[in-house]
Order: structure tokens, then sequence, then C-alpha cells
């Protein structure tokens, strides 16, 4: 086992695109932290940080909370370059290369291709001038999922009462999950511009993402080569280690650099251009009948108001005793349905199932995104 290398102070870690465009560039500012330490997160508060175009005017960002700076549109002219400007609470300063302006093409499709183990969506772009090249993806997903059974009715604490569809819905639920993986692509050793189905995700036949509907958008970016390298080299030290034919860890050179102390490492490139989306929904409807989802074991218990205790022999009421919380096991159950008297329509007790079979809340939202269709 190596030794940990230690080092008195934590390297300064930049994330971010200075957006030329209308919208806002957003740079976050973390310092590594020590393996050894409690701290996972080390945000860098206090700095002025800038950007500075090429005839040394600048524009200075504005601190938001946890290490992120800010600035609502920069509109910059591409007749320029740009650069990014850090001055630390502690005095020390930093600076990226200057960088001119990316202009990026849009996305020219979004497919996704049915395979017999899930579905993999893939981008199709082309820049008819050749002056891009190098193209990096992120995309956001949402799918919509439901919990295992639709609960009718709630418990106010003593009593069950019918349940509001509308406004008490807890069946069916939005989940949101951004990329956490560096998506690349290049047509350096190609005539012409082109980038085809490219992949950017798959979705296993098992997912929930693809029980029912699923949507990405997705966010092309262009690069220059040196971020490029950048990132592909920071994708084989992160993502790309650990089996014997891997590639051995490297140093990761981006372009920003300390002013103060040129020997002190800085992590990070900063690009400069805009991205184009694009949104893909993906319906469960036009999918083979894939049955096989994992429906967690969930199961309903039964409770009925005249319950005779096998132990004491009393009669007891469940519904108050168990379906607001369980006093021997403390699980907390949530009323599904009625129990009725066989042919007569009188409700004897409620079935009801544990909250992560029941409330889907619990990991989403039941509120429909406004991009939803």
């Amino acid at each position: 086992m190596p030794e940990v290398v230690a080092t008195p102070h934590g390297y300064l870690v930049v994330e971010g695109l200075i957006n030329s465009g209308a919208d806002s560039t957003i740079i976050k500012l973390n310092r590594t932290v020590q393996l050894s330490g409690k701290s996972t997160v080390n945000p860098e508060l206090g700095a002025k940080v800038s950007i500075e175009n090429d005839l040394n005017e600048s524009i200075m960002l504005i601190e938001n909370p946890n290490g992120v700076y800010v600035y609502p549109g920069l509109n910059l002219s591409t007749s320029h370059k740009y650069r990014l400007k850090i001055k630390a609470a502690g005095g020390r300063e930093y600076a990226s290369d200057f960088e001119p302006v990316m202009v990026v093409p849009p996305i020219d499709t979004l497919t996704y291709k049915v395979e017999s183990d899930g579905v993999s969506i893939n981008v199709n772009t082309h820049d008819p001038k050749n002056n891009t090249r190098y193209y990096r993806w992120e995309y956001d997903e949402t799918w919509v999922y439901t919990a295992a059974f639709q609960s009718k009715y709630k418990s106010n604490g003593d009593t069950v009462l019918s349940r509001d569809l509308i406004n008490d819905e807890i069946y069916t639920c939005w989940r949101s999950a951004y990329s956490s993986t560096i998506l690349l692509g290049s047509s350096a050793k190609l005539l012409q511009d082109v980038i085809s189905d490219a992949p950017i995700t798959f979705l296993s036949r098992h997912s929930e993402k693809i029980r029912h509907k699923y949507s990405a958008f997705i966010r092309q970016y262009p690069l220059t080569k040196g971020a490029y390298d950048f990132w592909v080299n920071l994708k084989k030290n992160t993502e790309q280690l650990g089996g014997i034919f891997d590639a051995q860890p490297s140093q990761i050179n981006g372009n920003i650099h300390s002013v103060t102390d040129t020997n002190e490492p800085v992590i990070g490139y900063v690009s400069i251009g805009t991205y184009s989306g694009k949104r893909i929904f993906v319906d469960q409807r036009n999918l083979p009948a894939w049955l096989d989802y994992n429906d967690d074991g969930c199961k309903l218990k039964d409770f009925v108001y005249s319950y005779k205790n096998p132990i004491t022999g009393e009669i007891e009421n469940q519904v108050d005793q168990y379906i607001n919380y369980h006093r021997a096991t403390r699980e907390i159950y949530i009323p599904v349905s009625a129990i009725y008297m066989l042919g007569v329509p009188i409700i004897l007790g409620y079935n009801a199932g544990l909250p992560e079979c029941v409330d889907c809340t619990l990991h989403g939202t039941n509120k429909q995104p406004v991009f939803w269709k």
C-alpha cells in the first residue's frame, strides 16, 4: 500500500463553462480534501472571480453559497478571447489561458435503439463548416414510475379517510437524475465533421426508468483540442482505472494555473461558448413487452376492526393499533384499499403496505414536470 500524499492546503478545483450567450455562467470552486479527513466537500468561499478579455476588460461574477459564482448572461463577442481570473480569500491568485469562443452546432437528431437487453440512446450532429471536431455531452434524465400499490385511503392518526386522488396522489411520481459519466466524441480523423450515433446512455430492460415513460435532455458542448485532451485524460483517470490492462493514472493538466505559485497544481479546464440541447422521449408502449421487472417483494397486510389476539384471546381493533403505527415491529403502514364483507357493502377493515411500497414521493415528486408530454 503506497503512502498517501498529504498537502498543507487543498488544491483548487474549478468546474464550469463561460457561457458566451444569454444563459448564465456558473463556476464552481472547491478545494481537494485529504483522504484521511472527515470532510468530503470543501468549497472555496469569499473569492473574487472575474472574466477578462484580451483587451483587459473584465466582468466580476456574483458569489452564491457553497462556492458557486455566477453571472446572468454575458453575451460575449466571438471576435475576442477570454479567460477566468480568481483571487482566493487567502490571497492566492489563479488565471486560465485565453480561449476562443466556440460556436456550437445544433444537435441534428436523438435516436433510441431497442436491443435484446435494453435501450440505447444516441446523438447525431454535424458542423457544415468543419470547425468543431471535438464534442462533449451531458444529460438530465427524468422518468415516470408508480408505487407497487395505489393507496385510496389515508389516516389522520386515529381514523382512516378516503384519499383525494387529485391533490394527494402518491401512486404516480417523476424522478430525475444527472449524467455522471464523461461523454466525448471526435470527428478529427474524418473528412467531414460528422458524429453519427454517438452513445449517450443505456437503459437496461430491468430498469425502472423504462417501465412507463422516460425522457432525457441532452446538452452538446463544443471543445478545443486542448479541452478534449483534458476530458479524455480525466475520463481515463476516473472511469477507466482498476483493471490490469487499464491505463496508468496520469497528471491531469488543465488550462488553469496559479499566478502566485507556478508549482501549485490546479485542477480544471475552462471552455468558452454555448451549448445546444434537444429532448427525447421513450415510451414503453413502443418497446417489447418486457415483464420481468423487480417488484421489490412488496406485499399487503390485512387489518380488520374486530380481531382476536391469538396470545391474549382478547378482541382488538387492528386498524387502530396497526394501520398507523405497528406497535410490535415499529413499522408504519399506509392503508391501500378497503376489505368488504362478502356480498355486503360493509367495510371490515383495510389492507395496507409499507411506505416504500405505497408512497412514490419517498423517491421523487408527484408534480408532473412542465416539459412532460
